[in-house]
């Protein structure tokens, strides 16, 4: 009988994903604290495209370009919800669309340019 059932050599024993995903979010929020857009939609880069990443490394998504794509779309509308509703809130509607346009983009590029699904490993 095994020691530690259920781990095997071929598996990895954990996944990077769910730190950058939990920073993401602390950092998008200093940066609209203290008036940074920049570090703002960074922070939200950061989480949207962890999200993406640990899609497609559980198997959700078989490219992490078609999923940078579908968390950029509730992105975009969350951002206009708060930028552009009785929420009133410009800065963080606009970093939250403004990143949403980023991870749009890159999934648009990123399933464009790329030449097969299959890892070259």
């Amino acid at each position: 009988m095994d020691a530690e059932p259920g781990l095997s050599e071929q598996y990895r024993m954990a996944s990077p994903w769910p730190l950058f995903i939990a920073l993401g979010i602390p950092i998008a929020e200093l940066g609209i604290l203290f008036n940074l857009l920049p570090l703002a939609v960074g922070g939200l880069l950061l989480f949207g495209g962890s999200v993406a990443g640990m899609a497609t490394e559980s198997g959700y998504a078989r490219t992490p370009w078609r999923a940078l794509v579908v968390v950029a779309v509730p992105l975009a509308a969350l951002g206009a919800g708060f930028a552009f509703t009785p929420i009133n809130l410009p800065n963080r509607g606009f970093a939250i669309v403004a990143a949403a346009a980023i991870l749009l983009a890159a999934g648009l590029v990123g399933t464009a340019f790329k030449t097969s699904s299959d890892p070259t490993y």
